[in-house]
């Protein structure tokens, strides 16, 4: 057993646990949970973009003949991220309302499975590629998972699940990072070209989900102040990937 693999399983685990920071939340005020997701999300922005643009891309283009395929390997992972939202936008409208629990709860169950898998195949990806582009991916992964498992937990209450069966719920689909990580090594492993397609579709998610998903968020407050506060914390998140990669 590596030392990388123990890095990755470490790494997978760390981000599967972060779907009980849902925990904090029934103490907080609705107010205060605004307060920390509004920096959370700003910072996964810079940490995303950062990750993708100071780390993947260049791994995936490390490969002068290989760098046309890297090109549609990122486009790749931008569609199929954007025909993944546009499927479950399109579940939601066509969903029957008439339930205690909202259709909607259960779509994003479905999401987050599909979110915390591919976290676990970028992440053990990653540590394929060198312990240090594994951590760097993780830390983006983690800056992203904060706010997202602090939205999604919302996002199951609202629904109609109670608070604990929420909680519960979020943890267990966040396990399936575990098995992306897993599965992602084992195939790695045993497939030369798996990374040189894994490294850039990832970094195109990545893109996707900073620019389409993150990015919105942060342009619903405007305010002169938040704005710069917004842009402090994008800054910082793209400061430690640059960091990381100095450190190598």
């Amino acid at each position: 057993m590596t030392s990388a693999f123990i890095y990755m399983v470490l790494s997978v685990s760390l981000v599967s646990l972060l779907s009980l920071v849902g925990i904090s939340l029934l103490a907080l005020s609705h107010k205060a949970f605004h307060q920390i997701v509004f920096g959370l999300v700003a910072l996964a922005v810079g940490a995303l973009f950062g990750d993708c643009f100071i780390h993947l891309m260049p791994e995936a283009y490390k490969d002068p003949s290989l760098s046309q395929a890297a090109s549609l390997y990122v486009m790749g992972g931008i569609l199929l991220f954007f025909a993944l939202e546009n499927f479950l936008h399109w579940r939601h409208q066509h969903s029957d309302e008439h339930q205690k629990v909202e259709p909607y709860g259960y779509l994003n169950i479905l999401a987050d499975i599909t979110h915390n898998f591919i976290d676990g195949l970028i992440i053990g990806a990653s540590y394929l590629v060198s312990v240090k582009l594994g951590v760097a991916t993780s830390l983006a992964v983690v800056l992203h998972e904060i706010p997202h498992e602090f939205s999604n937990f919302g996002v199951l209450v609202r629904s109609g699940f109670s608070r604990w069966r929420a909680l519960f719920i979020n943890f267990l689909t966040a396990l399936t990072a575990l098995a992306g990580g897993l599965i992602a090594w084992w195939v790695g492993g045993n497939t030369a070209g798996f990374i040189q397609i894994l490294v850039p579709f990832t970094a195109g998610g990545f893109i996707y989900i900073a620019g389409s998903d993150l990015v919105p968020q942060l342009h619903k407050d405007v305010k002169s102040i938040k704005a710069l506060v917004q842009l402090v914390a994008i800054l910082a998140g793209v400061g430690i990937m640059w960091l990381v990669k100095l450190a190598e």
